[in-house]
């Protein structure tokens, strides 16, 4: 058993639980477990000990929300998150891990910023550039390269595609379907990098076990949180996580 302080196991039990509700309920919350995490241990601890839990709860949103997923948009992004998978691992152990925390803070209020000015302009040219702005194969492209890349150095992607999906207007049902899905399939491309990189070990492995306890009470609370949620105040809900998470990073 790791010999952590009661504030570590604390904070860690808390990213667990986030962890499961971010996958079946409230889309973004999972950005906060990556502060929990990287607060209770080292940056390449933290990554590699969060991965194999966001691959158990990727199972459980799948079971849930298997039929809702658009899977034009899975297969659209996926190269591209190859691409970017690659780009993060060649770049794993070069980069500080805080300064690319900021970077990816930096992008994320970026993506907010546009995704708002986006909403206003379509409501007053619903043909306009800004309409057809995130059908552009150049959006895709860069969307998946920044979600395969942030997944990979910090598993940050989530308010990516939380950006990416609202963009496109998904429905709730079809929104968490898509997620889930091409998290599950995101997650398990990951493995064999990190475990090259040497982010999973071991050790790490039997910290995930014992932080399973917390993480199923969030898997089986997220459905009946989500199912109360109107698509308004769902969207508005995603985008504070995500601008809360982007703040922490740069912070």
């Amino acid at each position: 058993m790791p010999d952590f302080a009661w504030f570590q196991w604390a904070l860690l039990a808390l990213g667990a639980f986030a962890v499961g509700l971010s996958k079946t309920g409230i889309a973004g919350l999972g950005i906060l477990a990556v502060a929990f995490f990287a607060n209770a241990l080292p940056p390449r601890e933290s990554t590699g000990a969060l991965l194999p839990l966001l691959i158990v709860a990727d199972v459980f949103g799948v079971l849930i929300f298997r039929k809702h997923a658009d899977w034009k948009y899975i297969w659209k992004l996926f190269p591209w998150v190859v691409g970017g998978v690659v780009l993060g691992t060649a770049f794993m152990d070069r980069v500080n891990p805080a300064a690319v925390g900021r970077v990816i803070g930096g992008i994320l209020l970026a993506m907010v910023a546009l995704h708002l000015w986006r909403r206003r302009e379509v409501a007053r040219d619903p043909d306009g550039f800004a309409a057809r702005l995130p059908h552009a194969m150049w959006f895709a492209c860069i969307t998946g390269l920044l979600a395969g890349f942030t997944t990979m150095v910090a598993n940050a992607a989530g308010p990516v595609m939380v950006l990416y999906l609202l963009a496109m207007g998904l429905p709730k049902m079809a929104f968490l379907g898509t997620i889930a899905w091409f998290f599950f399939l995101v997650n398990l491309f990951k493995v064999p990098f990190s475990w090259w990189l040497d982010l999973i070990r071991p050790d790490s492995l039997v910290l995930d076990a014992v932080l399973l306890l917390p993480l199923l009470p969030g898997v089986l609370l997220g459905p009946r949180i989500v199912k109360h949620i109107p698509q308004h105040a769902f969207e508005w809900m995603v985008l504070i996580l995500t601008v809360a998470a982007a703040v922490r990073l740069v912070v």
